[in-house]
């Protein structure tokens, strides 16, 4: 059996369906005795990021061969228990980057340009003509250069920009020059950030950085919210220290707080970076290939962990 504890389907899950017994159940990740009952008898776990899958989520189900994360992130997945108990882990890594890149773009244009804001004055009746920022010809510095840094420098060629890009796990960059964190702090117009949710990476962006960075620059975040202090964001923003700042993502998803409210220089997006018609469907299309795989006993190519194969 094949069980969906989060709102995942296409109809390519649909065509497995006809192959092989498949529950789904959008909110079992909110439940979590009845998730644990469930798996008893699966053979295959979809999830996004909302399922958390421990050690002890694992163990509760023998039969398991496979987990497949639909998306990129991997922190609520426990990839060490995975491998210790035979069970491959396979996620789409990099389908959704283009999807993430343009929004990126699309973050910074609409901050650069004040869309949001200059809409709501215009739809209240007032023709504010002041004068917004060009992207072209700036300074873009990228944090993190997996597949959505290099989709966002890949895109960025044709806004002549000179892109720069900090990742201590990356030699070398085509369509950006690599340097250290203060050099890309320093010197970014506008600074993404396409990091994890590490114990390296966790409270990256704080106070001190922040007072680092050019008063006119702007702050994108569409990797993890954890990489941000969100309160010293917050008060960099209310200081001026920086010009503005578009969040898809946040520590506490959804937050629990009022912070960033009523700021007009801050875009916040419900994490939709990576969620396009278009994404979805190729993930789906990899998931249901890799599920299959597990499940008649062939190789992922999708697999993340140190299990390549379904026991």
């Amino acid at each position: 059996m094949i069980l969906i504890s989060e709102d995942v389907w296409s109809e390519d899950f649909a065509s497995l369906q006809k192959r092989f017994p498949i529950t789904h159940e959008p909110d079992l990740w909110n439940r979590k005795e009845d998730l644990k009952k469930a798996l008893v008898s699966a053979q295959a776990l979809v999830v996004r990021n909302r399922t958390q899958v421990t050690r002890e989520l694992i163990e509760s189900a023998p039969n398991l061969k496979v987990i497949a994360r639909a998306g990129v992130g991997l922190d609520n997945i426990d990839i060490k228990a995975a491998d210790e108990l035979g069970v491959v882990v396979s996620a789409a890594l990099g389908i959704n980057a283009v999807a993430v890149a343009e929004l990126t773009l699309g973050l910074a244009l609409a901050l650069a340009r004040s869309i949001v804001d200059r809409d709501k004055s215009t739809h209240a009746g007032n023709w504010n003509r002041a004068a917004g920022t060009e992207i072209s010809g700036k300074t873009w510095g990228l944090l993190g250069f997996g597949a959505t840094g290099k989709a966002v420098a890949k895109l960025l060629s044709g806004f002549n920009c000179e892109v720069i890009a900090y990742d201590p796990f990356v030699e070398s960059a085509e369509n950006a020059k690599l340097l250290s964190l203060d050099e890309v702090i320093a010197k970014s117009d506008l600074l993404s950030i396409h990091l994890p949710a590490t114990k390296e990476t966790t409270g990256l962006i704080n106070r001190e950085l922040l007072t680092k960075m050019k008063p006119s620059a702007i702050l994108i975040n569409v990797g993890r919210g954890e990489v941000i202090n969100e309160r010293d964001l917050e008060a960099a923003l209310i200081e001026k220290l920086i010009a503005a700042a578009a969040l898809d993502v946040r520590a506490s998803e959804p937050p629990k707080d009022d912070l960033f409210k009523g700021l007009s220089n801050v875009i916040l997006t419900p994490h939709i970076a990576g969620i396009t018609n278009e994404s979805q469907a190729a993930i789906n299309r990899v998931l249901v290939r890799e599920i299959e795989a597990a499940l008649t006993g062939a190789p992922q190519q999708y697999a993340v962990g140190a299990v390549k194969s379904a026991k």
